[in-house]
């Protein structure tokens, strides 16, 4: 077939295709996805995500159960959402404690009814560095954090949280302003740093929690003799402000972020689907075309053999492998793959009986061409595309069967897919805890993605199945 020829039956496809709306719709989510899957760092906030699914403290600033940012727009009282500042402004200015010094100051605007459950100062240094950290208030008062000494830094990590490690500093200001009957009546101990932060100071402090809106500046101070020796340096520094809602779908009880593990999860649901599909469909339509055109013996064995892998129930067989064997995302296609060939057989068996009549076929045999050749180079470009259906529609079977054997802790733990998201929030008891943002997302993601391959699978069938076409 040359070129020419390929060119004007893809036209004459698409004309078909291009009349149902259905596999337009289809063809558009699916475009959509691998766009999604080409340009994975682009849409990951968390962009070492696939190697830290699982690790503890790669989340560690995060906040744990977080709603989605945007759930703000239905609440009456609104929640700080997570902030991530990286870009301080860097000035020398004269300290009263240091004299000439070093200041990194951090802008933010608080503009919520409650406030964020953490601030976390994040930074990496070489050398010896002695800083303090304070909290400047838009009511013109500071709090005091408190103050970090590293020494024999070479490149580590610092890190300096307000929930933690300014729980004393805080409670200082807390004696400054809140009476003392109120201090009495209360078990300040227990109050987070942030939620006096950001409230407004007086007596009764404690109880109201009035929020202060405004312009906080969070100000690292360094002195600057520190740097005269080279060896001493800071850099990357950024303030996190772990906020009460978080991220585009939220975190979940392990402070991940569930939008990075369901844009990491789709190649995986993609890889997955059509691995199996296009490997499952070519071994079933070759197979039929043997058992038809060998007929006889062959056809008769080839036949049981299919009967018995039709009858065989698929996802116990696959539990009972996954249990058995170290599951393997490997193992779990393959094992998909051989009970999914069994799909286009018959029709493509039915198919193969009346074309192995057909005149060319005699006079090919009547040249000389053997068997093989004729299978291969007469029969199987022609049933070829009567299967691109049969693949389209295969896919959502193996997304959802991988999904399900995720979901009962016998998937491939060392990637991430949504059937493992799903796991994870049933072993936290996300339904009971009301911690829907965990649940709906995967769940709807593999109901879109079954979806478009539906929507493609019909539109194909009904264009390129004889019995079907209605143009």
């Amino acid at each position: 077939m040359s070129m020419k020829d390929v060119g004007y039956r893809f036209k004459e496809f698409w004309d078909d295709f291009r009349k149902e709306t259905s596999g337009l719709i289809g063809l558009g989510i699916l475009v959509l996805s691998l766009v999604v899957v080409l340009f994975e760092p682009v849409f990951l906030p968390f962009k070492d995500v696939d190697g830290n699914w699982r690790n503890i403290s790669y989340w560690q600033d995060s906040p744990p159960a977080a709603p989605p940012a945007w759930t703000n727009l239905f609440a009456a009282e609104k929640s700080a959402t997570t902030a991530y500042l990286n870009d301080p402004i860097v000035e020398d200015v004269d300290d009263p404690d240091f004299g000439l010094a070093r200041v990194y100051t951090f802008k933010y605007n608080y503009k919520y009814d409650k406030s964020p459950l953490d601030i976390i100062f994040r930074a990496k240094g070489d050398g010896m560095l002695f800083m303090n950290l304070t909290i400047e208030r838009p009511d013109g008062e500071t709090v005091y954090l408190g103050q970090v000494y590293e020494d024999g830094l070479a490149g580590d990590d610092i890190r300096f949280t307000v929930d933690t490690d300014a729980r004393s500093s805080v409670y200082e200001f807390i004696r400054a302003h809140a009476s003392e009957e109120a201090i009495a009546n209360s078990d300040s101990s227990n109050v987070k740093a942030t939620d006096i932060i950001f409230a407004k100071a007086g007596a009764d402090m404690l109880s109201a929690r009035e929020p202060l809106k405004g312009e906080y500046l969070y100000k690292v101070t360094i002195p600057a003799s520190l740097f005269e020796d080279e060896a001493n340096r800071i850099d990357e520094a950024k303030l996190i402000v772990t906020g009460r809602v978080s991220g585009v779908l939220g975190t979940d009880t392990s402070k991940r972020d569930i939008y990075s593990g369901i844009i990491a999860g789709l190649k995986w649901a993609l890889f997955i689907g059509l691995v199996t599909s296009v490997i499952s469909v070519l071994v079933g339509v070759l197979y039929g075309i043997i058992s038809a055109y060998f007929g006889g013996t062959t056809d008769t064995i080839m036949s049981f053999i299919f009967e018995v892998f039709v009858s065989m129930p698929m996802l116990p067989i696959l539990i009972v492998l996954s249990a058995t064997f170290k599951p393997s995302i490997w193992i779990i296609i393959g094992a998909m793959i051989v009970f999914y060939w069994v799909g286009p057989v018959k029709t493509v068996r039915s198919m193969a009986l009346q074309i192995k009549e057909e005149t060319y076929i005699e006079a090919a045999k009547a040249l000389g061409a053997g068997k093989w050749r004729i299978i291969f180079k007469h029969m199987a470009p022609i049933l070829l595309p009567y299967s691109f259906a049969n693949m389209a529609l295969s896919v959502p079977g193996a997304i959802v069967a991988e999904s399900s054997l995720s979901l009962l802790g016998l998937g491939d733990p060392s990637i991430i897919s949504w059937g493992q998201i799903l796991h994870d929030a049933q072993l936290s008891g996300a339904t009971l805890n009301g911690l829907w943002w965990w649940i709906v997302p995967p769940g709807l993601f593999i109901a879109v993605m079954g979806m478009t391959f539906a929507f493609l699978g019909f539109a194909m069938d009904k264009i390129l199945h004889p019995k079907l076409r209605t143009r």
